[in-house]
């Protein structure tokens, strides 16, 4: 095995969709990318000229041989139900950050209770979990607690991946079929309907109609810091259709790799009385994921973050500065 730069970040998962757009990230940051995944005959197809190093979650040896000599390791591998312990465990015997972005709030939680120390731990470090919980947090501003929090995603369409097909039936199957809430300041399961109602996103979407309860991994993030006794999200209309429909195929792509689809996310907090929104909007939920984790590890390996242990995006690090530092894959609207 060959040495590596000190700046090496591996990436778990790298022959995946959102894995690739990571590696493109790191690549683009001047970042060194150390390939990993089970399949070493795609990572090295997929990334000739990389280190590549096999691993496969079953077989701890392997993951700390991935791990060797890296600065830090993110996990694009799902579902997170199966990957995100092995790789946190080999994270923490090598003695390095570990950064996921999982969208499955039970394997979040699980990340959560774990009891890691030492090292940065940032799971949900993407589009759904991280990205809401920043908004939040940069929408609060001083205050340390809230009586609800709302977050909206009005996306265009939602073509998902194969990934994303996956991870979902896995949380459907953990669950037994139930619905997920954050009220009374604890996670419910229900049998509950959802709803629809409209949502006034910002200009230029404006009033849409989205599916009330369509929970989302903020749930996990958002309380994990934050003194919020109620956490609700939503999701536009045309992107719940799309994903329950089994036919809707996966997302076409142009030359970037992006797809076409548009969102806008948008975030109400509410205490005492007093209304504060924040708002980002941008391209392709798994392309701007990229952008979010490399951006998260780069303050990491600079020293730019608050605390070791496992940690909400929006509790490591300064929530406002790193949003605004996302131009031009984010545009984003924060309050003063």
């Amino acid at each position: 095995m060959s040495d590596i730069e000190e700046s090496a970040v591996v990436v778990y998962g790298a022959t995946g969709h959102t894995g690739r757009f990571v590696v493109e990230e790191l690549v683009r940051r001047g970042l060194t990318p150390v390939v990993s995944g089970r399949d070493g005959a795609r990572l090295e197809a997929l990334w000739a000229g990389l280190e590549v190093r096999p691993a496969t979650v079953d077989d701890p040896g392997s993951l700390d041989k991935a791990l060797a000599g890296a600065a830090a390791v993110i996990n694009a591998a799902g579902p997170f139900a199966v990957t995100a312990g092995p790789v946190l465990e080999a994270a923490l015997r090598a003695g390095i950050p570990y950064l996921d972005v999982a969208a499955e709030i039970e394997a979040n939680v699980t990340t959560y209770t774990s009891g890691a120390e030492g090292v940065p731990v940032v799971p949900a470090m993407a589009f759904y979990g991280g990205l809401g919980d920043l908004l939040v947090t940069a929408a609060m501003g001083e205050w340390t607690a809230a009586d609800e929090v709302h977050v909206a995603y009005g996306l265009s369409s939602w073509h998902p991946t194969p990934g994303t097909r996956v991870a979902g039936e896995v949380s459907h199957d953990r669950r037994g079929g139930r619905r997920v809430r954050f009220t009374g300041g604890a996670l419910e399961y229900h049998d509950e309907k959802l709803a629809e109602e409209d949502w006034r996103f910002p200009e230029p979407l404006g009033r849409r109609a989205v599916v009330a309860g369509f929970t989302m991994a903020d749930v996990v993030t958002v309380p994990s810091h934050l003194d919020v006794p109620e956490v609700r999200t939503y999701m536009s209309v045309e992107a719940a259709r799309d994903l329950a429909d089994a036919d809707t195929p996966a997302p076409s792509v142009d030359s970037s790799g992006r797809s076409d689809q548009t969102f806008v996310v948008d975030v109400l907090v509410r205490a005492g009385g007093v209304e504060r929104r924040a708002s980002a909007s941008g391209q392709d939920i798994y392309a701007v994921t990229a952008p979010l984790v490399v951006e998260a590890v780069q303050r990491i390996l600079d020293g730019r973050f608050r605390t070791t242990g496992i940690a909400s995006a929006g509790a490591m690090f300064d929530a406002a500065d790193f949003l605004r530092s996302l131009a031009p894959h984010l545009s984003v609207e924060l309050p003063g």
